[in-house]
């Protein structure tokens, strides 16, 4: 966790904060005033804890987080590179959520469970996805590579690489060619 490859993921979650916040000023402002990227950062200490047995550390790591930033991770999550959680209030994302590359959370969002059963209960994330405010992804379902989930929507099925999904429950539709992901988070259109 300590060392250079320490320090080229955090700068690393300092650039895709920049590019992912018009508000965002400087490298120090994020890293001392971003509650995302505070969760993140500890989250990779109580993910590591919590592959290694150090079950009730880490969740007790990811409890004082919630605490302090208003965002849950559970520590069984497996989260990718460059994942940026905007305002973050609210944020909760399950035991079994796999959350992959470039990932892209507002306020409000859950990767949560419909079940009580053990075994994979959390929604699986693709690479490049973005998810609005207030979202709900529940279930062991996929989101494909590159889809954007609406402010609102309600998840529960699977969906392929580029969908765009809004609605309750959200239905799919593929992405124009030239859509841009940031736009479609702010376009009328997209929220319920």
């Amino acid at each position: 966790m300590i060392g250079s490859s320490a320090i080229g993921r955090v700068r690393e979650d300092l650039a895709a904060a920049k590019l992912r916040d018009p508000a965002a000023r400087s490298g120090l402002e994020i890293a001392l005033l971003y509650p995302g990227l505070h969760a993140i950062w500890a989250h990779r200490v109580d993910h590591w804890l919590w592959q290694r047995g150090y079950r009730f550390i880490a969740r007790a790591g990811s409890q004082i987080v919630r605490w302090l930033t208003g965002i849950e991770i559970h520590p069984g999550a497996t989260i990718g590179r460059r994942f940026f959680i905007d305002h973050g209030m609210g944020v909760v994302i399950g035991e079994t959520a796999e959350v992959g590359d470039d990932v892209m959370l507002y306020h409000g969002v859950t990767l949560g469970g419909r079940t009580r059963d053990s075994g994979k209960r959390h929604p699986t994330i693709g690479d490049g996805v973005a998810v609005g405010a207030g979202a709900k992804v529940l279930g062991p379902i996929t989101i494909g590579d590159g889809s954007v989930i609406g402010a609102n929507a309600v998840v529960t099925k699977d969906a392929p690489a580029d969908s765009i999904l809004v609605g309750i429950p959200a239905k799919p539709r593929a992405r124009r060619v030239g859509e841009d992901t940031r736009a479609l988070l702010t376009v009328p259109e997209y929220f319920i």
